[in-house]
């Protein structure tokens, strides 16, 4: 891509994502998800990643994702609807094991109940800290996408805590571990919800993913 293209793709991705976006649906069960409308972006990771400061950093909002600093406060799928072009789609977050056996089967099954039924999902976007890098959980995660050939995208948070060097090592490790994957998305972008690093870049990549503008 040219940087000419480079920069009419992040203009595109922050006016879209300067749109209204406002919470439509919440489901704790499959039961209650909603009908498939929009092209979807789903965000899942481990508990605490992150993955409700990213929601709140792309659409430039401090409040609309729930934002928790305990582990597994996230426990239903929430859909934030923006600008009738996309819907954004929090899943809960795995690999946090003091929640319970019992709640975190439901969570896994109502997860995969999602992942199954949404023909609408355009694109998957799997968190990692990036101060941890790849986790045996997400392993397991990948390894189950790459079966159900359903295809997503690794995106690094908290990259802000790390310094350049480290992670600059840290991409380069997580993406030698996405390439034995045969349903990873090859490009993997680092961010930050707090200094905004890789923000435009992300809006950018989801915007391309969106239901056009509609004429005026």
């Amino acid at each position: 891509m040219s940087k000419r293209e480079a920069d009419r793709a992040i203009e595109a991705g922050r006016l879209l994502f300067a749109q209204a976006c406002e919470f439509a649906a919440g489901a704790i069960d499959a039961a209650a998800l909603p009908i498939p409308r929009l092209p979807e972006i789903a965000f899942a990771g481990r508990s605490n990643v992150g993955k409700s400061s990213l929601i709140n950093a792309l659409t430039g909002q401090k409040a609309l994702a729930r934002v928790s600093h305990t582990p597994g406060r996230t426990q239903q799928v929430n859909f934030f609807d923006l600008g009738k072009r996309l819907m954004l789609v929090d899943l809960p977050g795995y690999g946090y094991a003091a929640v319970g056996r019992k709640q975190s089967d439901a969570w896994s099954a109502l997860i995969r109940a999602y992942l199954k039924h949404r023909p609408n999902l355009r694109r998957l976007c799997l968190l990692i800290d990036a101060r941890h890098g790849l986790k045996d959980s997400d392993q397991q995660t990948m390894d189950e996408l790459d079966k159900a050939g359903l295809s997503y995208q690794l995106v690094l948070t908290k990259a802000d805590q790390l310094s350049a060097g480290a992670l600059a090592s840290r991409q380069k490790d997580v993406a030698a571990g996405a390439a034995r994957h045969r349903a990873a998305h090859p490009e993997i972008i680092a961010t930050s919800a707090f200094d905004g690093s890789g923000i435009p870049e992300l809006r950018a990549e989801l915007a391309s993913l969106s239901r056009p503008h509609p004429l005026r």
